[in-house]
């Protein structure tokens, strides 16, 4: 290892090669080291600068060249640590901050020096310890200037540096640290981003004249518990806009002892993708600036952290010393490095948050009000030098719905460059704008170059294109990739402008082709553009330019994968300018019909957009004759209707005997029905009638909530009804809410909450029917509930629950990675010292589960809550001074018991796996057995109907979500239940029509076949019929109990032929959704406070899903060729009354998810929108995936309980640790992990 890094200088294979293998020891502080000699002015000065002008002392980085025996002195304490990284003594050596010293003349020297007194003790100490090579990093501090803050109090647009100028300083520092010898780039302590960049923009630079493969690692620098850098970025917009860089690793360090660390390094390892280095403060100063946690403190710490699979590299910053990092060094030797996570590839761009577009995101609007040719506001506002009111422009645009705002100042009476400049400083000093990504717009380069300068975020170039030939283009592209920008690229080449299907296509695909093979530029980083040209403008050539738009989207899709599509909206009416109502119906129906053929973004003006559906239906015809070329005379027929477009609307009164009762008791009825009709004309009455709004909420509201609550715990009311009942409730608290803000001040508004529940589903899970169903049950029980929603960190629940100071927490999960999930909050729960009470809920939870794994993680009480019926009791039991105690000693001794029944049933004997195989469940293989598919590869379905979906909806299920059991139809005649049963089937009947006719939910699928064989206990796919090209293998689990009666210990492989058989067997998959536009609905009715029918449209969702599953298996085995069209009902087919069945991954036949990964790539199931998150949960919620097998006797069946030996297998065969394979399939070990010697 030594002589390869003498002869090649490879530092990034050696570096690989060693983290593979274990986590890398970084040193400690320099400057604390420097600091405890107590050097004096005379020594800092030496004899070389003995007449300077200025103080030197201070200037720690100066000794290299004044006193290099004491920097040399203080690299060999630490390599004799057990550091393997020393730091260049090098953090202030830019003649930018050595400016402030008058001795920016010398900072090469600097540099190049403190790399060589660096590299000669790393040297000397890789010759003592061969088999322990030790590593120089180039340090790159981030000076003492800011890009993106402004010094000036009276003027958010001032800058004391400017990006070239801090980008030439970092240039002579890298230049420097590679002629010394450095082994990497460590630019730390970034406190701005931009700075960052600028920083990575130079070593870009120099190492492009150089021969040097020089890993370059970023540490950033998180300055207090809001979790964002001093410049306001959070910490994934961070590793976004860095990213451009492709960094070696990255890590944070300073400002924070590793204890306040913590969860932004729970954050960062599980965001990265690239190793995780952590060298902390020793703790927080104390009252003097002194650092006082011990050696011993910090290596405990930061050993957790190992423990926790968080990091690859670890080391100390400000207050540590050699002795924290011997101690460091101890605690985590012979401790797994952090493994690298692989995960998808996706469109994403930073302001101070992130903007992460996939397939399931709704359509992105760029904001166009803040273009000088675009809006006369903006021009006057900028021409005025009023830049203040300038960004009010953006501000509007980013409260009207702008995920992006588009900024273009060319004009020809302004200097652009310097308008963009400053206007760009003045947003990154204001949050709430400056939170979305920027696109940069303008036709000059020079612009958009000024522009790139003044991001700190990962921003927009809007635009490129060939006009000016490959070259230029390439040139310009490599120049925006190295900004750490995206860019919008139009369909516009050397011969002009794209207006045809096949001229589009052509130039993006030549466009698409150059930018990832010649210049490198990631595919999820590029935005076409193929032009929105005005239609209507009495031009016959120009009437097909709508059209040619929208089919051309689909195409561009399909040849070039991952990029995104965009289009400047308003360029399409404006033929029409003055009429914005015909304008704007013009711009909802071409974006209604475009989104759906794959636009992804537009530029428009976020606050101007009419809802499609609320288009007159004479209008909107007369729109898309004009979009679609439908009629000759489409053009005229618009030009004389738009002179006639007014809005109509119409009103509906309704009288009925209740609403002649006091207004106490219409409340109470409104709520117990649920009803929303007059609940605002009614609440008003009683604001006028009572004292304080408050007053209203505490008296006839909740009076009338306690009727429902008594009602639902008698059984005289069901779920559906309660949901109803709390969005009335929800409804007039919105009411109410303004009036209550307006006498806060005076009087207070607090309402007096029996306790408050923080409810969240897990990181990694999508799935939150049930968890909103226990919320709105506690709700209109006076609880207080703060539901974080699906996918939420560990980190942020637990902050959350501290800081809104609840009573209880509340764990929500449906696929079996969320229970791990639950466990790791548990353990951190404990870890805090937290006392709260912990719920578990959830379709995979069970009370064992929680016994056995979470409750012993924490101790505090924990109880699983089976269904929201129990909620109540539970949550007022731990909540009761006089009933805790008691409550909680009967669950611990209940959990006792579970877990030693457990214990016991882990303890019965399995089969060894060895004798499982051997009674494998056996066939005579015959030919005519194995039926062959009509076709082979995959084929797609796209919005199906959902009414033809809708007949297959086994209702059995849609109920029971709801819970109330019983099977469908009988249900709707239940002795207790029935009208409630009815009721919500009606509604449901009511919403399934709504989303038909209105096409808001959308279903796509995929289904394929392949030839397929079994090889042991794999299930072989091939990419031909002559079986030579294996495509993909699926490794099976196998039963191991002992089965009773003689009876096979079945496994999936056994329903598909053998090679040896000499019969041609073959496999399918598949991939639906109903899930598409689920969430636009949901949002929908939340924002009308209706929590019922957001309810509503996720369970009917996952019935769609689960019915298009069935719709799909029964074409499926007409496909396969044996069943006829019709042959079996939709009754039979939800009875299963068929061949064949369709296991899906995660269930008890195959229950390890991962393997989903495998089958989405199979049928690249993304490209129709669906997705899988780091657990394998699928996305949408509403998704069902899984294998279809046609043998007649293959039935579904439970693997259960397997063996160590089983697991060593099945690790083996998927060439992955086995401690990884006993995470996916934890539920099903039969054996504790930590109590079995496994070779790992």
């Amino acid at each position: 290892m030594e002589d390869l890094k003498k002869t090649a200088r490879n530092q990034r294979a050696l570096l690989s090669q060693l983290l593979e293998k274990r986590i890398l020891i970084i040193d400690g502080a320099m400057g604390t080291m420097i600091q405890q000699r107590q050097l004096t002015e005379a020594q800092f000065r030496g004899a070389r600068f003995a007449n300077h002008s200025h103080d030197l002392r201070g200037n720690n980085d100066l000794l290299t060249l004044t006193a290099p025996n004491v920097v040399a002195a203080i690299h060999n304490e630490y390599l004799e640590a057990g550091a393997d990284i020393i730091e260049t003594n090098t953090f202030n050596s830019t003649a930018v901050s050595q400016a402030d010293y008058g001795l920016e003349e010398i900072v090469f020297e600097m540099n190049q020096d403190a790399a060589r007194i660096a590299s000669k003790a790393a040297a000397t100490w890789t010759a003592r310890t061969p088999d322990r090579p030790r590593f120089v990093a180039g340090v790159v501090g981030p000076t003492n200037r800011t890009l993106s803050i402004s010094p000036d109090v009276n003027d958010a647009s001032a800058r004391d540096i400017n990006f070239d100028s801090l980008r030439d300083a970092y240039v002579e520092q890298v230049k420097g640290l590679l002629s010394g010898g450095v082994d990497l780039l460590l630019v730390e302590t970034i406190f701005d981003t931009l700075n960052a960049k600028a920083a990575i923009f130079a070593i870009q630079e120099v190492l492009d004249n150089s021969s040097e493969d020089i890993p370059v690692a970023l540490s950033v620098t998180i300055t207090d518990r809001s979790g964002r850098t001093l410049s306001g970025q959070t910490l994934d917009a961070f590793y976004v806009s860095v990213s451009h860089a492709r960094p070696f690793s990255i890590g944070l360090n300073c400002a924070l002892g590793a204890s306040e660390m913590r969860p932004y390094l729970t954050e960062l390892s599980r965001i990265s993708e690239i190793y995780v280095s952590c060298h902390p403060n020793a703790g927080l100063p104390n009252s003097f600036g002194e650092y006082d946690e011990t050696p011993q403190e910090t290596s405990e710490l930061l050993g957790d952290f190992a423990k926790s699979g968080f990091v690859n590299l670890v080391g100390g910053c400000c207050g540590t010393t050699p002795d924290h990092i011997r101690e460091i060094a101890q605690a985590v030797d012979g401790l797994a490095p952090r493994a690298l996570p692989h995960t998808e590839p996706l469109t994403r761009f930073a302001g101070l948050e992130v903007l992460t577009i996939n397939s399931d995101s709704n359509f992105q609007m760029i904001g166009e009000r803040t273009n000088v040719t675009g809006s006369a506001r903006f021009e006057r506002l900028i021409k005025a030098g009023d830049y203040t009111e300038a960004a009010q422009v953006a501000l509007d645009q980013v409260n009207g719905g702008a995920n992006i705002i588009d900024v273009n100042v060319d004009e020809g009476m302004l200097d652009s460059e310097q308008v963009m400049t400053r206007f760009l400083n003045l947003l990154a000093t204001e949050p709430d704008i400056a939170r979305v990504p920027i696109m940069i717009d303008s036709s000059k380069w020079s612009v958009l170059e000024a522009g790139l300068k003044c991001v700190q975020g990962k921003p927009i170039v809007n635009s490129l294109s060939l006009k000016e030939g490959e070259e230029d283009f390439l040139k310009k592209a490599r120049l925006v990739q190295r900004y750490g920008a995206g860019m919008v690229v139009m369909a516009f080449d050397e011969t002009g402008q794209a207006d045809t299907i096949e001229r589009k296509v052509e130039i993006c695909q030549r466009a698409y082709h150059l930018l990832t093979q010649k210049a490198d530029v990631d595919p999820t980083d590029i935005i076409f553009d193929t032009n929105i040209l005005a239609v209507a403008t009495g031009l016959e050539e120009h009437n097909d330019y709508a059209i040619n738009f929208i089919e051309s989207l689909r195409l561009i899709k399909e040849i070039c994968p991952k990029v995104k599509l965009s289009g400047g909206i308003s360029n399409l009416s404006f033929s029409f300018r003055g009429n914005n109502v015909v304008r704007e119906s013009m711009h909802s129906a071409f974006l209604y019909h475009a989104i759906r053929a794959g636009l992804d973004m537009g530029i428009v003006n976020a606050g101007q957009l009419v809802v499609y559906e609320d288009i007159s239906a004479d209008l909107l015809e007369r729109v898309e004759d004009i979009i679609f070329n439908r009629r000759i005379d489409a053009t005229d027929r618009m030009v004389q209707f738009a002179e006639t477009v007014k809005g109509q609307s119409t009103k509906r009164d309704q009288d009925l005997s209740w609403r002649e009762a006091p207004v106490e008791t219409r409340l109470s009825h409104s709520l117990v029905h649920g009803i929303v009709e007059f609940i605002n004309d009614d609440t008003e009455e009683a604001r006028q009638q009572y004292s304080r709004p408050l007053k209203v909420i505490e008296g006839p509201l909740m009076n009338g909530m306690k009727v429902v609550g008594d009602l639902f715990g008698a059984g005289k009311m069901f779920l559906p009804q309660v949901v109803k009942s709390a969005r009335v409730m929800k409804k007039a608290v919105a009411y109410l809410q303004p009036f209550m803000e307006a006498e806060k001040d005076e009087m207070g508004t607090g309402v007096s909450w029996q306790g408050k529940v923080v409810m969240a589903t897990v990181k990694g899970d999508v799935h939150d029917i049930g968890k909103n169903i226990v919320g709105v049950v506690l709700g209109c029980n006076n609880y207080e509930v703060v539901d974080l929603g699906v996918m939420v960190p560990c980190d942020k629940i637990l902050e959350t629950a501290i800081n809104e100071k609840a009573d209880i927490v509340g764990l929500s999960g449906l696929i079996t990675p969320s229970l791990d999930e639950m466990v790791f909050v548990a353990k951190e729960m404990k870890r805090r010292d937290l006392s709260l009470p912990l719920l578990i809920g959830g379709a995979t939870t069970s009370r064992q589960h929680t016994a056995v794994k979470v409750a012993p993680e924490y101790d505090a009480s924990t109880v699983h809550v089976l269904d929201a019926s129990r909620v109540v009791d539970v949550v007022a039991t731990l909540l009761s001074a006089t009933a805790r105690s008691e409550f909680d000693a009967t669950n611990r001794k209940t959990q006792a018991e579970l877990r030693e029944k457990y214990a016991s049933r882990q303890a019965e004997p399995l089969m060894s796996f060895k004798d499982a195989c051997a009674n494998r469940q056996r066939f005579a293989w015959k030919a005519t057995d194995v039926p062959t598919p009509s076709f082979l590869g995959t084929r797609v379905l796209e919005r199906v109907a959902i009414d033809e979906l809708a007949p297959y909806i086994d209702w059995t299920f849609f109920f029971t979500a709801w819970e109330l059991k019983g099977r469908f139809p009988g249900i709707l005649d239940h002795p207790s239940y029935g009208s409630a049963a009815r009721e919500l089937y009606d509604h449901a009947q009511q919403l399934l029509e709504r989303i038909c006719s209105e096409q808001s939910v959308q279903a796509n699928g995929v289904y394929g076949f392949w030839p397929a064989t079994s090889e042991n206990e794999d299930l072989v796919l091939f990419n031909d019929v002559e079986r030579s090209q294996e495509l993909v293998r699926f490794q099976m689990l196998r039963q191991q109990q002992f089965i009773p009666g003689g009876r096979p210990n079945r496994s999936l492989v056994d329903y598909i032929a053998p090679r040896e058989s000499g019969c041609d067997d073959y496999l399918g998959g598949f991939a639906v959704t109903a899930g598409l536009g689920v969430d636009e609905l949901v949002h929908q009715f939340e924002r009308d406070h209706d929590d019922y029918h957001a309810i509503m449209i996720k369970a009917l969702a996952d019935r769609l899903a689960e019915a298009f599953a069935e719709y799909l298996h029964a074409k499926v085995r007409q496909d396969w060729g044996y069943e006829k069209v019709d042959q079996l009902t939709p009754d039979d087919l939800i009875a299963e009354k068929y061949r064949g069945i369709r296991p899906a991954f995660g269930y008890p036949a195959c229950p390890d998810h991962s393997q989903k990964t495998k089958l989405f790539e199979l049928l690249d199931a993304k490209r129709l929108g669906i997705n899988l998150t780091e657990s394998c949960a699928m996305t949408p919620a509403a998704s069902v995936s899984g294998l279809y097998l046609a043998h007649s006797e293959a039935r579904y069946f439970n693997v259960s309980r397997i063996g160590h030996d089983q697991i060593k297998d099945y690790a083996a065969r998927k060439k992955c640790p086995t401690t990884e394979v006993e995470r996916w399939l934890a539920p099903n070990l039969a054996y504790d992990p930590a109590k079995v010697d496994l070779d790992r």
